[in-house]
């Protein structure tokens, strides 16, 4: 099977696909600059698949260093490109950090595939290239808008890039996953979401919040109209997400009448509310959750789910894991890196 190259391959959704990838056969080479990850990811992935993946930390963003990579790890055909930071909010305040890392990672990619003979990548985009859809579900045909951040900016640009590149004749494929709202963990807990420092993310800050490391969850908004005020989602669960990534990659490095560029929306085509969230976790685990309603946060989406019809049809892909399920994986999860029983 191919040799794949996973940039952020030690982060959350990188890590899961790592393990989905060894578990379907392939080789896998990680680069990772451990900014938002720690080294001890890889223990629980040779826990989960019996492979520990090759490892070389370092930064995308320096082309030496990715150029000494695929020198000492010849014959990658695939990469799926992770590398990039994703905090909605911190990208409003500090956008340079967003241009730099997603994008500049990006261009050293795209620039060094041609010269070793990558066949594909699939790259990380998100739901936030729509904006603040007009109607939900939302599907690939939707228009692009005006981001509301940095960093869905950084994600439009990206897409825009890759397009680009590939239009003028380079030789390599690529497919686009549009995520919607990835959460949970590995049902084993081996891993899971593992933030450094206060959590950027909904789901890790609800655990942290139910296992009291955090002394109350902030609902941003409980005035956007919806039926109970709070923002409406699209929550996947990482391991359904992953399973998408490994789908993809076959089908570029394999299916000889793909197109070039495709994209995909990965959700589970249902809208939840971040209050139905947190109803969800206590159903499924048994604990309350300290939450308090706040202010609105600057750079979020009123609400938007998606339209997977065309993952599922083309892709054969469908997310399966139903959400009570997810939250009880993320709660295993917390209480494993918290200590508790």
């Amino acid at each position: 099977m191919a040799k794949i190259l996973v940039t952020g391959g030690t982060g959350y959704i990188g890590s899961h696909t790592v393990v989905e990838l060894q578990n379907a056969g392939f080789e896998v080479v990680i680069i990772d600059n451990l900014s938002n990850s720690n080294i001890g990811v890889l223990d629980g992935i040779e826990k989960i698949s019996g492979i520990r993946p090759t490892f070389v930390e370092g930064d995308v963003t320096d082309l030496d260093t990715l150029r000494n990579l695929f020198e000492q790890h010849p014959g990658i055909k695939g990469i799926i490109n992770f590398a990039a930071s994703k905090a909605v909010n911190e990208s409003v305040e500090k956008p340079l950090k967003y241009y730099r890392n997603n994008l500049v990672s990006l261009l050293n990619l795209l620039d060094l595939m041609p010269q070793y003979g990558v066949e594909g990548i699939v790259f990380s985009s998100s739901c936030t290239v729509y904006g603040e859809p007009d109607v939900n579900p939302i599907d690939e045909s939707a228009p692009i808008k005006t981001a509301t951040s940095p960093y869905g900016n950084t994600k439009q640009i990206a897409e825009e890039i890759i397009t680009d590149t590939i239009k003028a004749g380079a030789p390599f494929k690529s497919i686009l996953l549009r995520y919607f709202n990835p959460v949970g963990a590995h049902p084993s807990a081996e891993i899971g979401e593992l933030p450094l420092g206060v959590p950027q993310n909904l789901i890790p800050y609800l655990t942290q919040t139910a296992a009291g490391v955090r002394e109350v969850l902030t609902v941003f908004g409980n005035d956007y109209n919806t039926p109970d005020g709070s923002c409406i989602r699209d929550f996947i669960d990482v391991v359904d997400l992953a399973k998408a990534h490994v789908i993809a990659m076959k089908r570029m490095l394999d299916s000889k009448d793909s197109d070039s560029v495709e994209v995909f929306n990965l959700g589970t085509g249902n809208g939840l509310s971040v209050l139905q969230l947190i109803e969800s976790f206590e159903r499924a685990t048994g604990v309350k959750v300290n939450y308090k309603i706040g202010p609105r946060r600057e750079g979020d989406i009123e609400k938007i789910w998606a339209e997977p019809a065309k993952a599922n049809n083309i892709l054969g892909w469908k997310a399966n894991v139903d959400i009570d399920d997810t939250m009880r994986n993320a709660w295993r999860w917390q209480k494993k890196i918290s200590g508790l029983s």
